[in-house]
């Protein structure tokens, strides 16, 4: 019987970001949403006074590429290979860091891939920054590998509390055009129900082909043997989504607030008949994250050449 990892051990899986998180600003609560009786995180790009950190929040998002894309293990292993050809550790890091980069440059319609791997950088983030927990399927190298098919969540995370295995599932929303937040928040409604109907099956898919951290890799096949005692499974989404609603700049405070109320006007208005066909059982595993952004076209574009593309 495969014992939940410490605190301590998903402690030391958890990535580094916390630069990144200095530059958004978050509140926790109900956002009218069900399950109401669960926190809800209403997010946005931090304010310093009156300015928006837009630049900063891309180029810290940016940074936490390459713990994305490789687990501890693998980039060390990169590293070593680097610095025997003769690298400093330095340059190594740098190469590493481009070799990261350049996994976002490996499809056509590059402006509809990368709005979607915004989206899941993100979640990246914030399952491990909100839930504190740690990656347990490394989704980026699925997604470039020629050789797999890219189908599933775009995020599945392991954690532990209680004695308890905690996996939580998570489904990205990113919609740049106006007037889109019923519609994202409702594709992500359905994204991640059939995310939770097929994640054991996905977890089996690439099991055994080193897109499971080691340290995971038991609780993983334990959990797909139905040998992994007290599992709950959480879902998330993120909503993503271009904001219109005219704020007042009148000071920090004033605009975080406003922000805030812009998402509760927005959650309040989403028709009930939403959540009709889902599984009461299911409904209180949900959680929201919500980010609206004002020109997130041009943000995307920030996030792009920040990734030299």
């Amino acid at each position: 019987m495969k014992a939940p990892l410490t605190e301590v051990d998903i402690k030391s899986l958890l990535s580094c970001t916390q630069h990144f998180m200095d530059h958004v600003y978050w509140v926790q609560e109900s956002f009218n949403l069900k399950p109401d009786a669960k926190q809800h995180f209403g997010t946005c790009i931090n304010y310093i006074d009156l300015q928006e950190v837009r630049d900063d929040f891309c180029k810290e998002l940016v940074n936490t590429v390459p713990e994305w894309v490789y687990s501890q293990k693998k980039a060390a292993t990169i590293m070593d290979r680097f610095i025997q050809e003769g690298r400093s550790q330095m340059n190594a890091s740098a190469a590493l860091t481009e070799l990261a980069n350049s996994k976002f440059r490996t499809r056509d319609s590059r402006n509809i891939f990368l709005q979607g791997q915004f989206g899941e950088l993100l979640l990246f983030n914030f399952l491990q920054s909100f839930y504190q927990a740690v990656p347990l399927l490394r989704k980026m190298p699925i997604t470039t590998a020629p050789s797999m098919e890219r189908n599933g969540a775009d995020a599945i995370h392991y954690s532990s509390k209680s004695k308890q295995h905690l996996f939580f599932l998570g489904e990205g929303k990113t919609y740049t055009s106006k007037y889109q937040f019923s519609t994202a928040f409702s594709d992500a409604l359905t994204s991640i129900i059939n995310t939770y109907s097929n994640h054991r099956k996905e977890i089996d898919l690439y099991m055994y082909d080193g897109f499971i951290d080691d340290a995971l890799i038991d609780i993983a096949q334990a959990y797909k043997t139905g040998k992994l005692p007290n599992v709950e499974v959480h879902l998330v989404t993120i909503i993503v989504y271009n904001e219109t609603n005219k704020i007042t700049r009148s000071n920090e405070a004033q605009i975080k607030n406003d922000i805030m109320q812009v998402i509760r006007q927005r959650t309040s208005a989403l028709d009930a008949k939403i959540f009709a066909s889902v599984d009461p059982g299911l409904i209180p595993r949900f959680n929201y994250i919500i980010l609206p952004v004002w020109e997130l076209d041009d943000l995307i574009q920030v996030f792009q050449r920040r990734l030299g593309l």
